[in-house]
């Protein structure tokens, strides 16, 4: 290959690079442009922490939808990532690899169904199973909003779920990136495979699943249909108890795909603002999951 064709093959990439940058500043400048004007006309606090979001009488307060957010991906990441991460650990040292192949295809499965699908499966089965629990076993301390099946709980199962492929691939790749010496010299020292594993392994593959986690966690923050269907999608603030994990929340990506398709101008611009804080929520867990990684490789 001579070196013009080089040449242009080169060219070709570094458009390929700049195009991405410059779709990732005209969301951001779109974004901003349309929802600056209600943060600046109602004043930013009272739109991230009013308790009132009525948009007929030009009330924008999302106050129970950042809640709503927050508790359904802390949910995910609570029920998902210790599943996540014991899967990485059996595939990658446990299971021989014969019988690894016929669990990871199953797992690659799982991040290609569409999330619509995930909605169904929990609107018919994980929510009917929450419902039941609810009226027969907590009806005598739940109030009669929180016995409707949709809840956090059930959002939060069908979210662990979805962000498994991303916890378990990562996880895997990065205890299979430990040196093997390491693994040799424990077990040479006397160590057995479970101490080797959480005394060696884990430890020096920590970084790579800090990153698993903080990926897997914009996941969760970032979905939107399976969440509207079984959230519940209701603007209050869930209990801060045990009990709140029944209550039927609304999320902010939830809180855009549902009002866009009828909002008048302002009503527009609130959901538009709405997306800057997601958008933000997103930039900071991307440039954490950026710091974890650089952090890991100057220690490795």
């Amino acid at each position: 290959m001579n070196k013009s064709k080089e040449k242009i093959i080169e060219l070709g990439l570094f458009i390929a690079a700049i195009t991405q940058i410059l779709v990732i500043i005209l969301i951001g400048f779109f974004v901003f442009m349309e929802g600056l004007p209600v943060l600046q006309k109602y004043g930013v606090l009272d739109f991230l922490f009013g308790k009132t979001w009525n948009p007929t009488n030009q009330i924008y307060g999302i106050y129970p939808m950042i809640i709503g957010t927050i508790v359904v991906t802390l949910g995910s990441l609570i029920l998902g990532v210790p599943l996540g991460i014991a899967t990485a650990i059996f595939l990658a040292e446990i299971v021989p690899d014969k019988i690894g192949r016929i669990f990871r295809p199953a797992i690659e499965l799982l991040a290609g169904i569409p999330s619509v699908i995930y909605g169904l499966f929990g609107m018919v089965l994980v929510k009917n199973v929450i419902l039941y629990v609810e009226r027969e076993f907590l009806g005598h301390v739940l109030p009669p909003e929180y016995q409707v099946g949709y809840s956090v709980l059930t959002a939060s199962i069908i979210l662990a779920v979805m962000i498994l492929p991303t916890v378990i691939n990562i996880s895997e790749d990065s205890i299979r990136s430990v040196p093997i010496e390491y693994k040799e010299g424990s077990l040479a020292l006397g160590a057995t495979h479970w101490q080797t594993i959480s005394k060696v392994l884990l430890p020096a593959a920590k970084s790579g699943i800090l990153t698993s986690v903080v990926l897997g966690m914009g996941r969760a923050l970032g979905e939107t249909m399976a969440v509207i269907m079984v959230a519940g999608n209701t603007v209050l603030i869930p209990e801060f108890s045990l009990w709140g994990i029944f209550a039927p929340v609304r999320t902010l990506t939830g809180n855009i795909a549902l009002e866009m398709g009828y909002a008048g101008p302002e009503h527009q611009q609130a959901l538009f603002a709405t997306g800057i804080v997601l958008f933000v929520f997103i930039m900071i867990l991307n440039l954490f999951a950026g710091y974890v990684a650089r952090k890991g490789v100057r220690n490795s």
